[in-house]
Parts: C-alpha cells; sequence; structure tokens
C-alpha cells in the first residue's frame, strides 16, 4: 500500500523485514515517532499478512479523533496518497480546522520514567542492556537526550531509526550523531537524506569528517563546503584518502578558475596542477600540503 511517506522507519516496515511482535506494537499505537510517520505506519499495517496486525491497525485508526484527524491532514506536508486514503472513507477536511503540529496522533505506550534522565552513563546502559526491543522503541521516540544517544548505537536497526523519528529529536542532536564514530553507516545514511537537517551546514560538515560516513555520501557534500574546511579535509589522515585527495584537488581547481577570472594584467601566478590520484605535478614539492602550496599561490597572485 503506497503512503508517500519516504522515511528509513516506514521503509523497514514496508520491505517486512520487522517481526510480527513489533508491527503488532506498531499497529496498537505504542510506536510514536513523528505524526506523518505513525500515520503512514498504521495505513501500511492495515494491509499486513497478519490479520490480528492488520486489525489492530484499524482499531487504532477507527480510535483517532475525527478532529485531531483532520488538523493533522491539513497539514500541507502530509502526501497526497494518505490525504486519498483517508478521503476514500470518507473523512472530510473542514474549511476552518488548524492545521496540528507533527506529533504522533496515538500515543498509548507506558510513560518514560522522568527519574531516570538523573542516572550516570553506566547506570543508563545497564538498565537499556535489559530491555527488549519493544521497550527500546519506547525509550526512542520519548526518552532523554542521554538515553537516544545510547540508544543511536544499538545494533538493532530498527531502534536506531527510531531515535530518528522521535518528535524530541532537534538539529543539535543530530549535529552531534553527525560526528560520532560509533554509530553504524546506516544512521549517516539517513541523517544525509533528511533534506530539513541537511541544510544546517553544521550537520553537512559534520558528515563529510566523519571517516565512518559512506564515501558517496562525503564525496558529494564537498562541493558544499568552504574553502578553510575543506583546507583542513585535504590534510586530515583521520578521512579516508579517497576523500583527502578530492578535497585537494577541488581546492586547487577552484583557484585556478579564480585565477582564470581574474582581470589583473600583472598576476604573476603560475598554479599547480594535480593528476587523477590528487597528487600535485612533478615540478612542485610533493612534500608540502595542499594548504602551504594554496598559501604560496595566494601569495604570488598579490606579488
Amino acid at each position: 500500500m503506497e503512503t508517500g511517506v519516504r522515511t528509513p522507519l516506514v521503509e523497514m516496515f514496508r520491505r517486512g523485514t520487522v517481526d510480527v511482535d513489533i508491527r503488532m506494537f506498531a499497529a496498537r499505537g505504542m510506536l510514536a515517532p513523528r505524526g506523518h510517520e505513525q500515520l503512514a505506519l498504521l495505513v501500511l499495517l492495515t494491509g499486513d499478512e497478519s490479520a490480528d496486525v492488520a486489525a489492530a491497525a484499524e482499531a487504532t485508526l477507527a480510535g483517532i479523533p475525527a478532529e485531531a484527524l483532520g488538523a493533522f491532514l491539513a497539514r500541507g506536508d502530509v502526501p497526497a496518497e494518505l490525504k486519498a486514503f483517508f478521503a476514500a472513507r470518507g473523512v472530510t477536511l473542514p474549511a476552518d480546522v488548524v492545521a496540528a503540529d507533527d506529533g504522533p496522533l496515538v500515543d498509548v505506550a507506558p510513560p518514560v520514567d522522568p527519574s531516570a534522565s538523573d542516572e550516570d552513563e553506566g547506570s543508563a546502559l545497564q538498565r537499556i542492556a535489559a530491555m527488549n526491543v519493544a521497550q527500546r522503541l519506547t525509550l526512542a521516540t520519548k526518552g532523554s537526550r542521554e538515553e537516544r544517544a545510547i540508544l543511536i548505537r544499538d545494533p538493532n536497526k530498527i531502534v536506531a531509526a527510531a531515535v530518528l523519528s522521535s518528535p524530541k529529536m532537534t538539529e543539535m542532536e543530530v549535529e552531534s550523531v553527525a560526528r560520532m564514530a560509533n554509530v553504524s553507516e546506516d544512521v549517516l545514511r539517513i541523517i544525509s537524506t533528511n533534506r530539513a537537517w541537511m541544510k544546517n551546514y553544521q550537520v553537512a560538515l559534520a558528515l563529510t569528517k566523519n571517516p565512518k560516513t559512506p564515501i558517496a555520501v562525503s564525496m558529494n557534500l564537498l562541493v558544499r563546503l568552504s574553502e578553510r574546511d575543506l583546507k583542513q579535509i585535504s590534510t586530515d589522515r583521520n578521512v579516508p584518502d579517497v576523500l583527502r585527495m578530492t578535497a585537494r584537488k577541488k581546492l586547487v581547481a577552484d583557484k585556478k578558475d579564480a585565477c582564470r577570472d581574474c582581470t589583473e594584467t600583472s598576476c604573476r601566478i603560475r598554479v599547480p596542477e594535480v593528476d587523477q590520484a590528487g597528487a600535485v605535478r612533478p615540478d612542485v614539492d610533493l612534500g608540502r600540503t595542499a594548504g602551504d602550496l594554496l598559501q604560496d599561490v595566494e601569495a604570488d597572485h598579490r606579488a
């Protein structure tokens, strides 16, 4: 069934890789991610191969107050597929309805213990390790920032995806996760596909500098970086060699383009070339860094 919502959490359910107990957990409204994801999951689960799961999803949808559902569907970012699904069921949008926020429409999961946020990381790790998947999913969407920082490293992909789908997740947290070298590549890839998060320059920079980021993602992000950050990456031994070399090539190419447009007839700049591997041509000192090289280029231009 098509919902028009394309998020990693929804796609895991769509592909049929989620265990039936977790599908039932979501069908009952106990998984509380952002509203558009929760509604897409419930719609998707109405067609589940398990009759019990499908019936639970139908019951949960029927229990959503018509006013709340209408207010959510009035949002401009709700996919046409979701609106068509409910329109076919007779749900109409009042003309004077005020659009709702993107919080979950249903939340019947047990509340999270607020006192747990006061414990140290070691105690939190032990407590979370003793939880089953359903309990970790609840905590992923409703827990504290510290608990999300632990759960984002969970080996179960659906738990990590639920953290990123939490309505409580902030851009500051996303930036912090993008810097982590101990999260899975899938987590970093999910961040890179979120347009809202990728508008934040610091998130894009953190992903590019993270050695765990899939190389195809970090390479595509190079074009967004400032010259200063490119210089840092061009000498950073923690990033993959191909990324470092590409950053170096881009710096030299950008400098060459700038000088090609230069109107100063007295400019004596000689821009070094680089080969396909990112190495400076043989008549230039190979032991020098890209940063040193560009400093000399700028000095020659000013002379």
